[in-house]
């Protein structure tokens, strides 16, 4: 069985002069891609419970940990070795009710209100309340954590009534720069809307994202269904009106609802 060394070395004699020609192109920006690929498929088998597949991008994923690292080693930044000190040393540090005395530190709770304490000690408190708060998260992602930081200081709603009331005001205002305003106005107006629409889900204890991924889903399941029975009918979906296609989508919905009685 391979070793994580044989897979350094493997990764060594691809970058080398007699290596792989693609792999010896890349740079730290064009495997970036590859990075979230993979990261998205290993969560997609994380939420299918399919281990193997969880296997299979796990290494795809440590792969690119390797990759980057070579890179650095190659100029002179960075080896795995020290990626792997550092995290050692963060993990050992940042967990001292295990590796250290602090016996007030007992359950998940406490580690959370310890956590802030122990970056400060790093070097790492933050001189923003949304310093940290990656550029490159999806913008939905990032708009809930932005909400998170700013309830923590106060500057938060009441209610979730008064939420509601906020997007739809953003909803009227998204109306008005439709039937008035620029490209540029209607795009700050979707953009209030949604930004809005994520501070009403959090007030739920609703995360945006999995909410929408599941509707995303929803979608792509009732619109099979939807070519399955155009099927029956001997059509495709664009050979047929809209009207025609609204039927089978109200068909689809009353066989789910039918289904759940």
């Amino acid at each position: 069985m391979y070793k994580f060394e044989d897979l350094v070395k493997i990764m060594e004699m691809l970058r080398s002069k007699n290596g792989c020609p693609w792999d010896r192109k890349q740079t730290y920006e064009t495997l970036l891609p590859y990075l979230l690929e993979e990261t998205y498929e290993y969560i997609d088998a994380v939420k299918e419970k399919d281990f193997k597949n969880m296997k299979e991008e796990l290494g795809d994923i440590l792969l690119q940990v390797v990759f980057h690292s070579q890179i650095a080693r190659e100029e002179g930044k960075f080896s795995i070795n020290e990626v792997i000190d550092e995290i050692c040393r963060k993990l050992i540090f940042r967990h001292p009710h295990v590796f250290g005395d602090r016996k007030d530190i007992k359950n998940a709770q406490d580690v959370l209100t310890a956590w802030d304490e122990l970056k400060k000690a790093e070097g790492k408190e933050q001189k923003s309340t949304f310093d940290g708060i990656p550029k490159s998260l999806p913008p939905l992602e990032r708009a809930f954590k932005i909400q998170k930081r700013a309830a923590k200081t106060g500057f938060d709603w009441n209610n979730i009534k008064d939420v509601l009331e906020k997007v739809k005001e953003e909803l009227r205002e998204t109306e008005n720069a439709i039937e008035k305003g620029t490209r540029e106005e209607i795009e700050e107006e979707i953009g209030d809307l949604l930004f809005a629409i994520v501070n009403l889900a959090r007030f739920a204890n609703v995360d945006p994202a999995v909410a929408l991924h599941r509707t995303n889903e929803k979608f792509i399941d009732r619109f099979r269904k939807m070519e399955s029975l155009a099927e029956k009918e001997g059509k495709k979906l664009s050979e047929m009106s809209l009207e025609e296609m609204d039927k089978l989508w109200e068909s689809v919905k009353k066989e789910e609802r039918d289904v759940s009685i």
